[in-house]
């Protein structure tokens, strides 16, 4: 899941894309909302956290573009300003949701993974594939019944892999859907995390690669539902 992280205070704005990098997410940043704009023309995201009050392109006419925008990017929209009227009024420039500041941290990252579920685009909410079962809300994830202890970045590729299923994805891909605007695209970070996951899904192999092409899930994985 990629997320862009829209917020002109960089101590909180940093804080909150710590945060979310934490629990497996992509995660860019924009300080301002015209960064935000160009952000958002050079790359999709799932779900854009977005501060109301943002010096150049202002916070509700930010708002309305992402709502008018196809494929649907979903909007939480964050403001010191708590009363009924300016929920009202901020749900109804195309914001999915509402958290006003201060917030606990742990509730922005159910809001957000809950939005991501919430597109039009969405799988249910536990993914499954052969043995393999995911629930990105609860942050687990389990094969033939036995609980899986990956880390963000693991369980990040594991999700990206499911979802796209039974299409490959290509390394630069996984970069683009797991790590983020940091990450090195020279870097050996896809193989190294493909790698630790492999050992951890154990036998029978449950990722394959094809050359030239990427990763996806193997062979037996054949049908993909939802629990």
């Amino acid at each position: 899941m990629r997320v862009l992280v829209v917020e002109d205070a960089r101590r909180l704005a940093d804080k909150i894309a710590e945060g979310l990098r934490d629990q497996g997410l992509a995660v860019d940043v924009a300080y301002d909302g015209q960064a935000a704009a160009d952000r958002l023309d050079a790359a999709p995201y799932d779900v854009v956290v977005l501060d109301r009050d943002l010096p150049g392109i202002h916070g509700d006419a930010l708002c309305q573009r992402i709502a008018g925008r196809a494929p649907a990017t979903m909007v939480l929209m964050l403001t010191a300003a708590g009363a009924p009227d300016d929920r009202v009024a901020g749900l109804g420039l195309g914001a999915d949701d509402y958290l006003s500041k201060p917030f606990h941290f742990p509730e922005l990252v159910l809001r957000v993974r809950a939005l991501a579920r919430r597109q039009p685009a969405a799988r249910p909410r536990v993914l499954a594939a052969g043995d393999l079962t995911l629930d990105p809300l609860r942050h687990a994830a389990a094969r033939a019944g036995r609980d899986l202890d990956l880390s963000a970045k693991e369980f990040g590729v594991l999700e990206a892999l499911l979802r796209a299923h039974p299409a490959p994805l290509s390394a630069e891909a996984l970069l683009e859907r797991v790590w983020d605007e940091q990450a090195d695209p020279f870097t050996n970070a896809v193989a190294m995390t493909i790698s630790r996951l492999r050992r951890k899904l154990g036998d029978p192999p449950a990722i394959e690669t094809i050359p030239g092409v990427g990763y996806r899930l193997a062979g037996p994985m054949e049908a993909l539902g939802a629990l």
